[in-house]
């Protein structure tokens, strides 16, 4: 009896040593070369990176995958209970593989053997934490003691709940969704904490298979694994009978996630987004959960693309009708009456269309076109809706005359039209009427920036992003022709003249050499006008005057005030550039005139307030002023924390002043009058190069600075008569009246070093009794004119004389 006792001992022993051997030469050779799971310490989850406008709303999200990173102490109670009741009720007492679970897994597939039922696992969350972050999803022996192996490291380095966490915010389920929160919005749209028990149970019995407890594919199969997990958790003592009862009885119900609003501004959000790139690399950017505010004001940002879109349709209608969009696409045929909605439900929807329907012609009277619009109604187009669609002719001409609806529409034409409820004369039209509508051909840009910080509060790169991503604002060299002209007259000031100045507007010529032609530089209305007041020379953009000015204190000055101030680099000096022949972008040409208004104070372009990181830290920071008094909580009625002013000065501050007066004179007097309807203090400077191929207007209120081009995209001329005086500015005054609108008239600034005193507007000497053109105008101490009159008369050179300013090349300013 004792020796088969001894023997059954010794059997179990030499088992046991043998069962220990094995396990540990298993570990030994599984355990080799595995994943190195302190990574795991470090490791955080890809999360979207979401970009805000200046009032909060969401302007752009970039992501990898949409995952929503919540941490394990912010998770509800009840969410983290229904994950361990559904997937491993013992976690928090296992070291990483659950032994009863897997005895009792064993016991139950034995039992099932030769049954259609599906093996039961016994993966713990720790396991599953291994298998999704370090290993691959390969079915095999192998893997899942390598799993195992890893799981006992991660128990033993990690804490319970970081574990969990991880699994949480990690864990595919089903929709797109990685991680519960995600899910949760997906599924429901809610928050975690917005959940029902039942709809917690739900998510948690998705890990194993979200395909197949799919609530639309195979809802019994969703519902029955549902209340699986609620019975797990009544079991388990997180919920009473009562809550469980009440759970079963919800029907599972999906609602979609509301779709996201956004804040429509995609030139500006694709800025933001290379910037970001450029700062941070792109997978900080689409899986780093950065949280970046941006300057963009939506309000502005709206104001901007309207103005934009109506200007540049104005211009095109200006110009004729291009045709149908089948003029070069496939006809639409209308064999049958009622054939039509059928017809245009085939044609591909053009791009940039916005708020206009797409419709086809479906005859023609002497009247009107009848059309079918895409909604499904039947409309009409009058012929007075029809007269500006004259043919287009190169060159930007028109063709005749439109004298009956068919002389612009033929049946079976796909055409863009918009619903029209009064005609010109605002006599209301009937219900069905609409207009004849065109995608302009040309295009253009609009940027608004704070002049005092450069913080960029709107931007439109072009007509429409979906037709065109190129970004007209900051990636569109082209000469800016006139608009150029204040920053020579800045130097100018620099220099010690005053607006007052007499400069000669007379012929100027300039032999280039052998073989080259001469330079003329001419007016825009090809007149000379004699000695005239620098004032007048700018509010009238007379480039004779402007010539002889940069000619008299030189083109390497003007070059320095072009790099100084931001809108070229390195400007070659020569005087063509003085007419803004020298390429520049809107964005650096628009900051350069902040700087003029904000007193001759440096900033620089900003898209971005702030960046923070996943956990809150401030990674970036436009404004980067100290301010420690400010950071109390409560106002005590101390006096006002004063911030130091950092900017550099790079032009005298009465200097800049003079010449925003003298682009005050240009709306109100000269080449940019049609702004001054919005009825603010407002100026600015339009800009038109040779053969009208670049149109601007650059201007400002005293605290913001606008800056719109319009032109096509391969520079060729709008035609006769088309400046910056009726393309661009228009766009930049029907977006001044909106913005501006409800707000305070507020005077520009006057700084200390100037004084203003009452001359005539001709002569620019002082005003006398009688004199009827009387402005005030700005002077710096010890220039107030006196009485004496010299004239800047300039002087024409020719080849080899070595006269100041070199060769003269490219094209000037016109307008």
């Amino acid at each position: 009896m004792i020796r088969a006792l001894l023997t059954t001992l010794g059997m179990l022993t030499i088992v046991a040593v043998l069962g220990a051997g094995g396990v540990l030469f298993v570990f030994y050779k599984y355990g080799q070369g595995l994943p190195d799971f302190r990574q795991l310490a470090d490791y955080e989850p890809p999360v979207m990176t979401r970009v805000h406008a200046g009032d909060g709303r969401l302007l752009a999200e970039f992501a990898v995958e949409k995952r929503v990173f919540v941490p394990i102490k912010a998770m509800p109670k009840k969410v983290i209970q229904a994950f361990l009741a559904a997937e491993d009720k013992n976690f928090y007492i296992h070291p990483g593989i659950d032994f009863m679970g897997v005895g009792r897994a064993v016991l139950t597939n034995l039992k099932n053997l030769g049954s259609s039922r599906r093996l039961v696992g016994a993966s713990t969350i720790t396991q599953q934490v291994a298998k999704n972050f370090l290993l691959t999803n390969e079915v095999s022996w192998r893997r899942k003691i390598k799993e195992a192996i890893l799981a006992f490291r991660i128990e033993r380095a990690f804490p319970k709940d970081r574990i969990l966490e991880l699994y949480l915010n990690e864990i595919y389920l089903g929709f797109g969704s990685y991680g519960a929160a995600a899910a949760a919005l997906n599924y429901f749209n809610k928050s975690l904490h917005e959940l029902r028990i039942d709809e917690m149970a739900f998510l948690a019995a998705l890990p194993k298979a979200p395909n197949n407890y799919n609530p639309i594919r195979k809802p019994k199969a969703a519902v029955g694994r549902r209340d699986w997990v609620i019975g797990r958790m009544l079991e388990e003592k997180f919920i009473t009978a009562e809550e469980a009862e009440a759970a079963r009885r919800q029907p599972l119900s999906i609602h979609k996630r509301d779709e996201t609003e956004y804040v429509t501004a995609e030139f500006f959000a694709e800025e933001v987004r290379r910037e970001l790139v450029s700062r941070y690399g792109d997978d900080q950017l689409y899986k780093g959960g950065l949280s970046v505010r941006t300057t963009i004001d939506p309000k502005l940002q709206a104001f901007a693309d309207v103005a934009l879109r109506q200007g540049l349709r104005a211009y095109d209608r200006r110009h004729g009708w291009r045709g149908s969009f089948t003029r070069l696409g496939p006809e639409v045929r209308l064999d049958r009456p009622g054939d039509w909605t059928r017809a245009l439900g085939r044609f591909a929807r053009p791009k940039g269309l916005f708020e206009w329907s797409l419709a086809v012609v479906l005859g023609t009277d002497e009247k009107f076109a009848h059309v079918g619009v895409e909604d499904g109604v039947k409309g009409r187009i009058p012929l007075s809706e029809l007269t500006w669609a004259r043919p287009w002719l190169e060159g930007q001409k028109r063709g005749p005359k439109v004298k009956a609806p068919i002389d612009v529409l033929r049946r079976g034409d796909v055409v863009a039209v918009e619903r029209v409820t009064k005609d010109a004369d605002d006599k209301p039209y009937p219900d069905d009427f609409y207009g004849l509508r065109q995608i302009p051909a040309i295009n253009g840009a609009i940027v608004a920036i704070d002049p005092h910080t450069g913080r960029v509060l709107a931007m439109s790169g072009g007509y429409s992003y979906e037709l065109n991503q190129f970004n007209r604002v900051t990636q569109a060299r082209r000469q800016p022709g006139s608009a150029f002209k204040p920053f020579v007259y800045l130097a100018a000031m620099d220099s010690g003249y005053t607006p007052s100045t007499l400069i000669l507007d007379a012929p100027f010529v300039i032999d280039q050499g052998p073989g080259l032609p001469k330079w003329r530089p001419a007016n825009y209305t090809k007149k000379f006008y004699g000695p005239s007041t620098m004032r007048l020379g700018i509010e009238k953009s007379r480039n004779l005057m402007t010539v002889r000015l940069a000619q008299t204190i030189g083109m390497e000055r003007i070059a320095e005030y072009a790099r100084r101030l931001g809108i070229v680099d390195k400007m070659p000096e020569t005087l063509s550039m003085a007419l803004g022949a020298g390429e520049t972008t809107l964005m650096r040409l628009t900051t350069a005139y902040a700087m003029l208004v904000n007193g001759g104070k440096q900033v620089f372009p900003s898209l971005i307030d702030r960046i923070q990181d996943r956990h809150g830290r401030t990674v970036f920071r436009h404004d980067r002023r100290s301010c420690a008094d400010c950071r109390h909580k409560v106002w005590t009625g101390a006096s006002v924390p004063r911030i130091t002013d950092a900017r550099k000065q790079v032009t005298d501050a009465g200097s800049a002043y003079q010449v925003v007066a003298m682009l005050k004179g240009v709306v109100e007097r000269g080449t940019g009058r049609r702004v001054g309807a919005v009825g603010k203090p407002l100026a600015g400077k339009t800009g038109t190069t040779n053969q009208e191929r670049d149109t601007w207007f650059i201007g400002f209120s005293p605290d913001l600075a606008v800056g719109v081009f319009a032109g096509f995209d391969t520079p060729i001329p709008l035609g006769r008569r088309e400046t910056g005086s009726s393309v661009a500015a228009p766009i930049f005054r029907d977006f001044m009246a909106r913005a501006l609108e409800g707000e305070a008239a507020i005077p520009f600034r006057i700084p200390p070093n100037i004084r203003l005193v009452r001359v005539n507007a001709r002569s620019g000497q002082l005003a006398r009794a009688g004199d009827r053109d009387i402005i005030l105008e700005a002077f710096k101490p010890g220039t107030v004119p006196t009485g004496r009159t010299e004239v800047l008369e300039g002087q024409s050179w020719t080849a080899g004389q070595g006269a100041q300013g070199g060769a003269i090349t490219g094209t000037g300013g016109l307008y």
